[in-house]
């Protein structure tokens, strides 16, 4: 295999298609290692445009493989968030990176059914035509052309806006982790906005909030009482650039043991999202 493999050279957009449809970045390397499976066992003679055929092997690989995540999601233990990704300072600014990598936006596309889910991606994001949409996803080319629209609708109904200056954003981070070191709780109230909502995902395997939390004070006490119990001493927070925005990471020693994204409105945190399942923070080595 040489560097000139067509998979190799479009493994990014390959891993990017597979993330944004899973929101778990074991589960899209393992779509890509069946991916790469099917690319070495096919007829390459049969195969005129190499991109577009590995696309739409991800993507129907992702399919099914979401297809079968959902009934698991069903009895998943409190909320559900997807896995963060560390990503490049300048993440925001890459074709592959554009803000549909947000945590907020994964949170968005999770809404969606999975047919929904790929149609959406393929056209908004990567910039595919009905016809090769519906190619790929071997359905009528009008069937795609109403799933797209209903799915951009949806989203746009539910995506996010918030404020997106990345100084102010620096600055919000640089208090928010000093406040939580110094365990000053008016500190991290004055932070929030008052309609925040905090997620913490746990998955069952480590203690989380079983359901959402409201408000600036029951947030910020929650948030400062996991940082005061004992199992989180030698905890650090430190400023990363999560899922192409600025975030938290909360390591121990040089292990991460979760990631915090947040949504800013007014200059205040409007939504917290914290991923401490070990079994999730794969993106984050």
């Amino acid at each position: 295999m040489t560097d000139r493999d067509p998979y190799l050279e479009h493994r990014r957009l390959l891993f990017a298609t597979a993330y944004r449809m899973l929101g778990s970045v074991a589960d899209a390397e393992d779509v890509l290692q069946d991916a790469w499976l099917t690319w070495h066992a096919a007829d390459r003679s049969d195969v005129r445009h190499p991109k577009a055929y590995l696309v739409r092997v991800v993507t129907n690989l992702s399919l099914n493989r979401l297809t079968s995540a959902r009934a698991t999601r069903e009895t998943y233990v409190g909320p559900w968030l997807p896995e963060p990704l560390l990503t490049s300072p300048d993440a925001a600014t890459e074709t592959d990176m554009a803000d549909t990598v947000s945590t907020a936006m994964m949170v968005v596309l999770e809404t969606l059914n999975p047919v929904e889910r790929a149609v959406f991606l393929l056209r908004e994001v990567f910039g595919y035509s009905h016809a090769e949409i519906a190619d790929a996803l071997d359905r009528p080319e009008p069937t795609v052309r109403q799933i797209a629209h209903r799915a951009r609708e949806h989203v746009q109904a539910r995506r996010p806006r918030f404020d997106a200056d990345p100084q102010r954003r620096a600055e919000i981070t640089s208090r928010f982790i000093a406040a939580c070191a110094g365990g000053d709780l008016n500190a991290v109230m004055e932070l929030l906005a008052p309609s925040v909502t905090a997620w913490s995902d746990g998955g069952g395997k480590v203690t989380a909030a079983l359901r959402p939390l409201h408000g600036p004070d029951h947030v910020a006490r929650w948030f400062l009482g996991v940082l005061a119990k004992p199992a989180s001493a030698g905890v650090v927070l430190e400023p990363a650039s999560i899922n192409g925005e600025l975030g938290v990471l909360v390591t121990v020693g040089t292990t991460p043991i979760g990631a915090l994204t947040f949504d800013l409105a007014d200059g205040l945190v409007q939504n917290l999202r914290l991923q401490i399942n070990p079994d999730k923070l794969t993106g984050l080595r």
